[in-house]
């Protein structure tokens, strides 16, 4: 049993002995979980996605008066925002996920069924999933049938969802808890109102959380519900699904999300960057030494500076100045080494290195790929685990809607990925390869293929076309065309 289901199993003996109820239990998990480190990390990694960096924040500050740190707002302040963690993501996503994902199975009628529920729809579905999953860890996708009877498919925000697993590898639910902000008016007021929802294999419990009363039925929703209704005429039939219908994409086996790795390096490029354009701002403004100034303060004399140029002074007086030098080649080997470390320990491509040259080979791209290969494979593996979670409910969809008992039907999800080739390499090896592997591996491999099964049919045809008339030849015609093919093969 995994530390977590103990923790609950504990709480749940506690709860009995001390006739805690469900509402009770529900909310103090729902409490943990909204002051959880998990959850921060998340919300933390959806906002470095959307530009929104701790730098953002960050005051210019000096020692005032009795040792203590006060805002300085007359020097320059700027804060540089520099969106690695959008570009790994996306980098991530899109090379795993940025193909159309391939089905295979060897029955005919329930691939076509396949296609029909994992269309265009759900593809751009699953790459958003992706994209969630790295931002946050994982990502949650949730069966259900719409009110006219659609079989669908929601994503579920992660910082809202609260897994309670059976087991320590996280691959089966026991329940499944749901916490989230909804707008309502009362009179003319607007009011943020939080939601609960518990769910199991018998149902689902919905609640209302207030800050005083706690957990309270949802009236206005309904308290309680099923996992989806059937109608039959003019009756229905609530009926559940014998799993927790919620489905678990995870970036990695712990679930942790890409900020927490390189959270501190973009932190730093993005102090640094700012610190270095502060100094370059503030470089005009040099440190003035002044002697017998013939003036009432220090905001006159700049002032006078600023406007006039000049400044008065008395008797022996004068003003000098000292220099602050940058040095700006340590701040850039900084800043190459924070980059190379981003890049590293993200698991990216970068594709400002001077390693990709000028059309550079196919071995030297797979050594370039080489860490976002490595952590596609780490998510392919989670993924194709879920997906296959998710066909669990596929099929039992197809079986309540008459199409067929497809349980014991083998299916394969092949993910194409999308990496950079040299064209020129893969086609010779195309063509080196030719009468060792079939057509369709071949065409399969090609770059400039899109649809592998399309591109075969129009070779058929090509062939089927000039083989048109050969018989009707008379002699001397089938032997030129003979001694054309011959020459053609030779050249």
């Amino acid at each position: 049993m995994s530390t977590e289901m103990q923790r609950i199993v504990s709480i749940l003996e506690d709860g009995a002995q001390s006739a805690m109820s469900l509402e009770e239990i529900v909310k103090l998990e729902v409490s943990e979980w909204l002051a959880s480190d998990e959850r921060r990390w998340m919300l933390t990694g959806e906002r470095y996605y959307i530009g929104d960096h701790d730098i953002l924040q960050r005051k210019r500050t000096a020692i005032g008066e009795g040792g203590e740190l006060i805002e300085v707002t007359n020097l320059a302040n700027n804060r540089l925002v520099h969106a690695y963690m959008r570009k790994l993501v996306d980098q991530k996503v899109g090379y795993l996920l940025g193909k159309p994902l391939s089905i295979q199975t060897r029955n005919r009628s329930y691939l076509d069924l396949l296609n029909e529920i994992f269309d265009r729809s759900f593809l751009r579905l699953l790459k958003n999933l992706g994209k969630e999953a790295v931002n946050k860890g994982k990502a949650w996708l949730h069966p259900y049938y719409d009110e006219d009877g659609n079989f669908k498919f929601m994503k579920i925000p992660s910082e809202e969802a609260l897994p309670l697993w059976k087991d320590s590898a996280h691959s089966e639910l026991d329940a499944f808890i749901r916490v989230y902000e909804i707008e309502t008016y009362e009179g003319v007021q607007r009011k943020i109102v939080t939601k609960v929802e518990f769910w199991d294999t018998s149902g689902v419990r919905r609640y209302v959380l207030d800050d005083s009363a706690g957990l309270v039925p949802d009236m206005e929703a309904g308290e309680k519900g099923s996992h989806f209704v059937v109608v039959q005429g003019e009756q229905e039939q609530p009926l559940n699904w014998e799993r927790v219908p919620f489905v678990c994409f995870k970036y990695n086996d712990e679930e942790l999300p890409l900020i927490q790795a390189i959270k501190s390096l973009v932190d730093d490029y993005d102090a640094k960057t700012s610190d270095h354009a502060n100094n370059l701002e503030d470089l005009p403004n040099s440190v003035y030494v002044i002697r017998n100034y013939d003036g009432q303060d220090l905001g006159e004399f700049r002032r006078n500076m600023a406007a006039y140029r000049a400044v008065k002074v008395t008797d022996q007086g004068g003003v000098d100045t000292l220099n602050l030098d940058v040095d700006t080649e340590a701040t850039e080997k900084h800043l190459d080494r924070l980059r190379k470390d981003i890049y590293e320990f993200g698991r990216g491509v970068d594709t400002q290195s001077e390693k990709f040259g000028n059309s550079p080979s196919g071995i030297a791209l797979k050594f370039l790929y080489a860490d976002l290969d490595m952590d596609a494979n780490i998510m392919e593996s989670e993924f194709q685990a879920s997906l296959e979670q998710l066909l669990w409910f596929v099929n039992v969809h197809l079986a309540n809607i008459g199409a067929g008992d497809f349980t014991d039907e083998p299916v394969e999800f092949i993910f194409n990925r999308d990496i950079l080739i040299n064209e020129t390499d893969a086609i010779t090896n195309i063509r080196n390869s030719m009468g060792i592997l079939s057509d369709e591996t071949l065409v399969a491999q090609h770059p400039w293929v899109t649809d592998v099964q399309e591109e075969l049919e129009r070779i058929q045809k090509e062939r089927a076309e000039r083989s048109v008339g050969y018989d009707e030849l008379p002699y001397e015609g089938r032997e030129n065309r003979d001694k054309e093919s011959e020459e053609a093969a030779e050249e």
